[in-house]
């Protein structure tokens, strides 16, 4: 059966964004795309020196709007309009609360190999695997 609505988690990266082409080009339904703004704590700054607590979410809240604003360009660039949700969480918990939490019946997302612990999230890394094993909904990772 295909989906009504279907959400496009991103992050900014290539896979997050060929995973939003795949939804695009795939679904003829509501697409919503998300991008997680992570709560940062201290850190320092390319130069070494810590930046203020404020700049560093002001930068990150200014990102999520670009992310989500060049997917809704993208969208429609194939004649699909997208709703955009600017959410702050955990990114995995913030997905699967989301599904939980709206009408959305599939999730198309990005998968991250990387040096994690456990063959599947090496293969998918751990926000795509949180998300495959807690999410209530079909969830296609793009790789």
């Amino acid at each position: 059966m295909a989906p009504e609505h279907v959400l496009v988690p991103l992050d900014g990266s290539p896979l997050a964004d060929q995973a939003l082409r795949h939804a695009l080009e795939t679904y003829d339904c509501q697409v919503t795309v998300l991008n997680v703004v992570t709560p940062i704590g201290s850190g320092m700054s390319e130069g070494g020196v810590r930046e203020r607590r404020d700049e560093r979410i002001t930068e990150a809240e200014e990102r999520a709007e670009e992310l989500v604003e060049a997917a809704y360009e993208e969208a429609a660039e194939y004649g699909q309009d997208v709703e955009t949700v600017i959410e702050t969480g955990d990114p995995a918990d913030v997905i699967v609360a989301y599904v939980d939490e709206t009408d959305v019946d599939h999730v198309v997302m990005g998968g991250h190999g990387g040096e994690n612990d456990g063959l599947v999230a090496r293969l998918l890394g751990t926000v795509a695997t949180k998300v495959v094993s807690e999410a209530p909904v079909t969830v296609t990772v793009v790789r």
